[in-house]
């Protein structure tokens, strides 16, 4: 009897032991460290990526762009556009057990449009407030038809979050984030990882197949490469395109690729500006700037002939893009024949603001050896991305070397960063004819009716160069063979529901 019971013990144990080596981690390398892990304050797309394995949102999109249900059921827009319903996916949990239902999805919306220094106020603005309809039922009731509200719900204004815990934790949410995705949060430790596992009540945990995901900053992406091809890493995000041979020989490790919806682009600062440098004070300045700038040769030169050049903000195969507004190519005559009728003496001195890593830091050394020959020294002064950002909203800054990873709508690439008074107008640009344009872009659903305010407003922005558009980046993804069922969208997204560890 005794020896049975040893041998039923040893057997627990060695089941114990196996059960322990079956659990799979995930490890990605991201290229900076996220902001605040909260839905409503943050801002990065470093931490878009972290947020889509924990927070899920209403909607989501699919590889064509399509707007898909997620935590919502389906939605409904009134005939005259002021209102849209919301049915809401039954039997959802939070993370710390919470029901999901109307009167979370409200709190979370209110949340989202109150709390204070909410980057997702203007991102909801057209919304006058939401009213529960029933248990499972949600209406927005709108100040006005805003086209491109559902697409907003497809990012982190559509994230839902924890009554409970939101209430509790107030503006150290961010600290212990509880939302209603596939993995809950465990710990995080600024500069070097971010840890979550799998949520067991997850409405979709059927199709959740990996125990644990741990998210590691690593700004250094040829550090980032070697930790993927030594095994220490799974999948790492912005492979660099000079690397994309390298990855592609290595039978070890797989590439996905898109376009993005974003744009990497030099935000001037023009309202802002405490030394009223010849930057902010002039038009023709910021146009001599422009015309300085070969976008093809940075394309080419920096990036293999990877990415895709453009001069607004959505590339030039998108529906929407200006086919009336084509790239300028490079003049290096006419910008400095633009400083002079500006009456402005070179060399001209700014303050180059640049966040760290080779895919700002080589093209922005490609920018400052170009702008020098029409008479600027760029000086280029390289920080932290979270810190950057922060510099950017004060304005301690005349130049700043800004990626935005981009949205679905074209609204979600405009009005934040040129409409007056927006959170992420960092140049602090005013134009009223711009202000109306995105305005009204904002109150109309026929895509040629926008596209026509569209239009008004990339003449605007071709004229006064409030930002400089430079390329539009391919999402470079590389991953280890073990991963399984690995799909890339055009927002650049890490989708971790489906994926296998072998």
């Amino acid at each position: 009897m005794k020896m049975f019971r040893l041998a039923a013990t040893a057997a627990a144990v060695l089941v114990s032991i196996g059960a322990a080596q079956a659990q799979t981690t995930l490890r990605i390398g991201l290229a900076e460290d996220p902001d605040i892990l909260d839905p409503t304050m943050a801002r990065t797309y470093v931490g878009r990526i972290v947020f889509s394995s924990f927070c899920d949102k209403l909607f989501d999109i699919d590889e064509k762009l399509n707007i898909v249900p997620q935590l919502a059921l389906s939605s409904e827009t009134a005939d005259d556009g002021k209102a849209l319903v919301i049915k809401l996916r039954p039997g959802v949990k939070f993370h710390d057990g919470e029901p999901f239902d109307a009167e979370a999805a409200k709190f979370s919306l209110e949340r989202h449009l109150t709390f204070p220094g909410s980057f997702r106020k203007p991102e909801l603005a057209s919304v006058d407030h939401v009213e529960i309809v029933d248990p499972l039922t949600i209406k927005l009731v709108l100040k006005s038809p805003f086209s491109p509200l559902l697409a907003q719900l497809t990012d982190r204004a559509g994230m839902m979050m924890s009554p409970k815990a939101a209430k509790e934790a107030g503006d150290k949410f961010g600290l212990r984030p509880v939302c209603a995705g596939p993995y809950k949060f465990v710990e995080r430790v600024q500069q070097d990882r971010i840890v979550f596992e799998k949520f067991a009540d997850y409405w979709n945990k059927d199709n959740v197949f990996i125990d644990k995901i741990v998210f590691q900053p690593i700004v250094d992406a040829t550090v980032r490469l070697a930790n993927l091809k030594s095994g220490g890493l799974d999948l790492i995000e912005r492979v660099l395109a000079t690397d994309l041979k390298e990855v592609r020989a290595d039978s070890r490790l797989k590439v996905a690729t898109a376009i993005e919806l974003g744009y990497q682009g030099i935000t001037l600062n023009i309202g802002k500006d405490k030394a009223k440098g010849p930057l902010s004070q002039s038009a023709k300045v910021r146009q001599a700037l422009d015309l300085a700038i070969d976008r093809e040769a940075i394309n080419q030169v920096v990036f293999n002939g990877e990415f895709q050049v453009g001069n607004q903000w959505v590339n030039p195969n998108h529906p929407y893009y200006q086919k009336s507004l084509p790239i300028r190519p490079r003049n290096v005559e006419k910008a400095k024949a633009l400083l002079k009728e500006a009456g402005v003496t070179p060399p001209i001195s700014v303050d180059f603001l640049v966040p760290k890593g080779a895919e700002t830091e080589t093209p922005a050394q490609v920018i400052q050896s170009m702008a020098a020959e029409a008479g600027f020294d760029m000086k280029i002064r390289l920080t932290e991305f979270a810190t950057g950002l922060k510099q950017a909203e004060t304005g301690d800054y005349q130049a700043y070397m800004l990626a935005w990873s981009g949205r679905v709508d074209p609204d979600g690439n405009t009005f934040v960063f040129l409409h007056n008074g927006a959170p992420q107008n960092y140049g602090g640009w005013n134009n009223p004819q711009a202000d109306k344009a995105l305005e009204e872009a904002r109150l109309v659903t026929d895509p040629a009716k926008r596209k026509a305010s569209y239009e008004v407003l990339a003449k605007l922005v071709q004229e006064e160069a409030p930002l400089l558009y430079l390329y539009h980046r391919r999402i470079i993804i590389a991953h280890t063979t073990k991963l399984e069922g690995y799909r890339q969208m055009p927002d650049g997204l890490v989708r971790v529901v489906g994926l296998k560890l072998k």
